[in-house]
């Protein structure tokens, strides 16, 4: 059948696909629209697999939290190259899926695929974003954070979201301070809230590394254990988030900041999602 310049260009307004996509689209489905949309669909799903192998770390990374702040959510939308994560279509594609997440508040990263955005699962709105950009487009990080209180932080270009849980309600002061926190997060990248939360191996590894070094400077045997715990605090200080200096205040520690800020105030968790 004859297809129309009009009939490709309503094809394109209606996914986004290129012009000559739209008419072999068309062509195909034999002017039916829903047949030549699930055709480029189907043509996404190609490029998708064809492109599975594909690097894809460039992107946006966007956190929010709820009305009432005691919900957070972290998505990484990724792409192949930087041109397409600038874009301002698909750094509001992250934001609508963003917010969705938070409004569902789906358990993992399956949960979220398969929510429906617009009438489709957003599973088949990113194959349908691979037919139309060309790139590999997937979620590759989904983070949700439950608290009395959560604040969020995004850094540099949409490219890391933190999210921290507090034990206080948000409000003007809580969050103002959660906020500092996360950007501590995002700038120091510490490993745990506190020694607490220090994995087993690493505090294993860090005092043996410790021992090596009294002993390379020719300590005694006797006191290599003593000075190992000397450095695993020092360890503990620069590694942790409550124990290392507060960034924007060198004379406090971030505990000292959130207890200065409100009575008690103090972080029990946080997420951190970078791209890369």
């Amino acid at each position: 059948m004859n297809i129309t310049a009009a009939d490709v260009n309503k094809l394109r307004t209606m996914t986004g696909a290129g012009m000559m996509d739209c008419k072999k689209a068309l062509t195909e489905a034999n002017g039916d629209f829903d047949a030549a949309v699930d055709y480029l669909r189907k043509k996404g799903q190609k490029i998708s697999a064809s492109r599975s192998d594909r690097d894809a770390k460039e992107g946006a990374v966007i956190a929010q939290t709820s009305a009432d702040g005691k919900t957070g959510v972290i998505v990484s939308l990724n792409c192949e190259t930087d041109f397409v994560a600038k874009n301002e279509d698909f750094v509001n594609f992250a934001k609508e899926i963003t917010t969705l997440a938070l409004d569902k508040q789906p358990e993992n990263l399956e949960a979220l695929k398969a929510l429906e955005l617009n009438g489709l699962s957003i599973a088949d709105r990113l194959t349908e974003q691979v037919g139309k950009i060309g790139e590999k487009i997937d979620i590759n990080r989904y983070e949700i954070l439950h608290a009395e209180g959560v604040a969020a932080y995004i850094h540099g270009s949409n490219r890391m979201g933190v999210l921290v849980a507090m034990n206080q309600a948000a409000n003007d002061t809580t969050t103002a301070a959660g906020k500092d926190a996360a950007m501590q997060v995002a700038a120091m990248n510490p490993i745990a809230v506190n020694a607490d939360g220090v994995d087993q191996e690493t505090i294993r590894r860090e005092i043996e590394v410790g021992k090596e070094q009294a002993r390379a400077e020719g300590k005694p045997e006797e006191m290599l254990e003593k000075i190992a715990q000397g450095k695993l605090n020092k360890f503990y200080k620069d590694s942790t988030l409550l124990a290392q200096e507060f960034v924007k205040d060198g004379s406090k520690t971030v505990a000292q900041m959130l207890d200065t800020s409100s009575k008690g105030l103090t972080i029990s968790e946080f997420k951190r999602v970078a791209l890369g």
